[in-house]
Formats: structure tokens, sequence, C-alpha cells
């Protein structure tokens, strides 16, 4: 073969080498999937105890419920009551120290997240009450109208 078909193929051969030799040593040992198949997927062995040790950031609602009572108590009873309190009212990570208290998100888009007809023949979204954004009270914020803690289709 001529010159210019073998250069760009030992450019090509020599730039995989380089980058399996490069690979070889900027890449942990114990990155992979080690014997767990692919399940699991990549990770580093040797980080799982950096991961435990991290501070859980999101708390959970019981977490809430613990000095929140009366506003547990009524969202139990209603059709938020799968939703973790910290959705709307942002992680506790250090609450109550820092912050003394979260901030809420009282915004319009965080309902319509849930709350916007959509359809989805398959799924059981269909079943949540949606609205047309773009007639009901648009501008408003949803909050003024229905108690998030304890919202029913009465308030409307």
């Amino acid at each position: 073969m001529k010159n210019h078909v073998w250069r760009p193929l030992y450019v090509v051969i020599g730039l995989v080498a380089f980058i399996l030799i490069f690979r070889m040593f900027y890449v942990p040992s114990d990155f992979g999937v080690q014997d767990r198949g692919y399940t699991f997927g990549y990770h580093r062995l040797s980080n799982e105890q950096e991961w435990k040790d991290y501070p859980a950031k999101y708390k959970g609602s019981a977490y809430c419920a613990e000095c929140h009572e009366e506003n547990s108590e009524s969202i139990a009873q209603s059709g938020h009551a799968i939703i973790p309190c910290e959705d709307c009212h942002t992680a506790a990570f250090n609450h109550p120290d820092d912050p003394e208290k979260l901030t809420i998100d009282r915004s319009r888009g965080l309902c319509l997240r849930c709350h916007s007809e959509l359809y989805m023949p398959s799924s059981q979204r269909n079943d949540l009450p949606g609205i047309d954004p773009q007639t009901h009270n648009a501008g408003i914020e949803c909050a003024e109208c229905h108690n998030p803690h304890n919202p029913s289709l009465e308030d409307m």
C-alpha cells in the first residue's frame, strides 16, 4: 500500500495505544463492575465508605412530623400524603438549626408539575386532577386559593 494509507493507520493505532495507556494510569484499579455483573453499574469500591459517611440532605417526612405534627396529620389525610414534605419545603439538611426556617416554594410551576392536564392513557397520571393553566386562575399562585397541606376539589 501507499504511504498515504499507512500514515493515518499508524496515527489511529498510536492514538488508541495512548488512550489505553493513559486509562491504565488514570482510572483506579477498583473502578468498574467487579464481580457483581452490570446490575449496579460502574462505581469505585474504595469510594463506598465516603458516600456512607456523606450527610443526608433530605431527611424524609417522618423527620418533619416530629416537630410539625399538625401539618403532618392534615397532609396524611389529603391527596398529597404521598408527596415528601421536602418537595415543597426544600431539603431539611441542617434544619432546625441552619436554616431556622425552611423556604417554601409557593410557585404555580411547582403545582403544575403534577396538576397540568396531561393525557397519558397507560399511566396513573390521568388519575390526578388536572387543570388548564391558561384558563384556571392564570397569574395567581395556587396556594392563594388552595391549602397545600389539605387541598380539595371544593376549594376550586
